[in-house]
């Protein structure tokens, strides 16, 4: 499991307590990550003080006023795709598999050209708020809305407790508190900057932590290169005489075809099915800036990786083996030279080896910074689909005054919450690496087919939507039930009624499959004229004519 705990968790943070190793000590207060985190915090909450000031409505709340620039949502979205596991986890499989890493991080990537070539301008063009705008443009608003509603909240509740408990561990071992101070704490600012900021505080807070872990990422990848005069040639010559030729290799993590077909699709559908990440093509004025948003994220985010890569394998040369770096006590019962914290800790053992406490100190905080970020957009994509979508879309039928859905959507934020620390709190000991694969399963199998074939398939109707939604929503839960994740590592079974890991292969399947069939075969004249209206609404896709915001400037 852990070569997709790791590989998924760069979407949702460290999500497990095996993600990070095991079982995790209390270390002693790491006061200068606590320093620089709290300057961080007392920034965060300056910018959600001013943020609050501006956002008078609903259009403020939900998508910033639409005012975003481009440059501005690219560097947003990847602040909200980087997450401390990105950092972490990558470089941990680097440091651990070598080569492998390379194939994971570039495989990150997979899912940004369907986005910036099929998904960015006709979402833009004919959405408001939530991507359920666009999946229920010409079809009937009560079932597809609810549909799409109840497969945001699910992804985004599944990646929130993910969120948390990755918080509680590594703040319980990079800063020294206790888990559940961790978690609270966490959840606290998180209702905090979507309550009060809405989008344009998420917004810039994601902004400012993009920043920040870009900045320490490439000073640390500097440092490492400096080393060896920036040839890449002497870098890998040096980790192989340190870890052997395996490490430039490949098949270590991913060697069963299925596995592999599987998990590709989960990481390009899924990836474009993330409600959190489509909420954010909303924020900018119109389809030309949701281009772009998608081109500069897609430079912001491949650099990034590209510096995990390095990063990894720097830990190999400066950090593998170093005495001052080893866990002696794990060391003695196991063999080997693993690290304190686990392999995870890699690139934060190696923070401290180029640049000493301070430096530790700020990718300590930064770590902590990107769960904040990530979890503020997670929980803001949950609350406008209880409040827009359930609420007014549903409950009022589309007539609600915006000051009451506001106050919903605050309202719903306070509960996600609350909620994200309950489960957080309680999932502490908890195996819950197949929250990952269910949450990506349910992106890739619910919300991507529907959101692609009602922007470009006419014959797409009602009844197939959402039966072939539910089916494969369904089926994703079910496979990763009787999978090898939850029936043998959390029920505790020999073997698995399903033998994948990865269920994205056969629930998207079954998605598109029902919905084509389903929609074929319904002759009902709703059907008639949900055929008759896709003309209008590709041309409104294609060239933005009637789009909110298509002739504002």
């Amino acid at each position: 499991m852990k070569a997709l705990l790791f590989f998924l968790s760069g979407y949702v943070g460290l999500c497990a307590s095996e993600a990070l190793g095991g079982a995790v000590e209390k270390q002693p207060l790491n006061m200068s990550a606590i320093s620089m985190f709290l300057i961080f915090v007392v920034a965060t909450l300056g910018i959600t003080y001013w943020a609050a000031k501006r956002t008078k409505n609903t259009k403020d709340f939900y998508t910033a006023g639409g005012g975003i620039t481009g440059f501005q949502n690219g560097m947003a979205i990847a602040g909200d795709y980087m997450s401390a596991a990105s950092f972490l986890g990558i470089s941990a499989l680097v440091y651990a598999k070598g080569y492998d890493g390379l194939i994971y991080s570039i495989g990150f990537l997979v899912g940004w050209p369907i986005i910036l070539f099929l998904i960015a301008e006709p979402l833009r063009n004919l959405g408001k708020y939530t991507f359920a705008d666009v999946a229920s443009y010409r079809l009937q608003q009560l079932p597809i809305r609810t549909l799409a509603a109840f497969g945001s909240i699910g992804t985004v509740v599944l990646y929130l407790i993910a969120q948390m408990v990755g918080a509680g561990k590594l703040i319980q071992l990079l800063f020294g508190l206790e888990y559940e101070i961790a978690v609270i704490l966490v959840g606290v600012l998180m209702i905090l900057y979507v309550a009060f900021g809405g989008m344009l505080a998420t917004t810039w807070v994601q902004i400012v932590k993009a920043f920040l872990l870009l900045s320490g990422a490439t000073f640390m990848a500097i440092a490492v290169m400096a080393q060896y005069q920036f040839n890449f040639e002497a870098l890998f010559t040096k980790a192989v005489e340190i870890k052997g030729a395996a490490i430039m290799a490949p098949g270590a993590l991913v060697s069963d075809p299925v596995s592999a077909i599987s998990l590709g699709i989960a990481l390009m559908f899924g990836t474009a099915g993330l409600p959190h990440i489509l909420m954010r093509f909303f924020t900018v004025r119109d389809a030309k800036e949701a281009r772009k948003s998608v081109f500069y994220a897609t430079g912001f985010i491949g650099y990034f990786y590209i510096l995990t890569f390095i990063i990894g394998f720097g830990a190999i040369v400066m950090v593998y083996g170093n005495p001052h770096y080893l866990d002696m006590a794990k060391q003695a019962i196991d063999g080997g030279k693993p690290i304190l914290g686990g392999d995870n800790m890699a690139a934060i053992h190696l923070s401290h080896a180029v640049g000493g406490d301070w430096f530790l100190g700020f990718i300590s905080a930064v770590a902590f910074a990107t769960i904040l970020a990530v979890v503020s957009g997670l929980t803001l994509a949950g609350a406008s689909a209880i409040s827009h979508d359930i609420y007014t879309s549903v409950i009022c039928g589309g007539h609600s005054e915006g000051r009451k859905e506001m106050k919903v959507s605050k309202i719903a934020t306070i509960v996600l919450g609350i909620l994200a620390i309950y489960l957080g709190i309680t999932f502490e000991d908890q195996n819950i690496a197949f929250m990952v694969g269910l949450a990506f399963a349910i992106a890739a199998s619910a919300n991507f087919p529907i959101l692609f074939l009602s922007m470009f398939w006419s014959r797409l109707t009602t009844r197939g939507a959402l039966v072939g939604g539910m089916l494969g929503l369904s089926t994703a839960m079910i496979l990763v039930i009787l999978g090898p994740t939850v029936w043998v590592d959390v029920l505790g079974n020999s073997d698995p009624v399903f033998p994948y890991k990865y269920p994205a292969l056969f629930s998207v399947s079954m998605a598109f499959i029902s919905i084509w069939f389903f929609s074929i075969t319904d002759k009902s004249q709703r059907a008639l004229k949900e055929h008759e209206a896709f003309e209008g609404q590709f041309i409104r896709s294609q060239t933005g004519i009637g789009a909110e915001g298509a002739n504002e400037h």
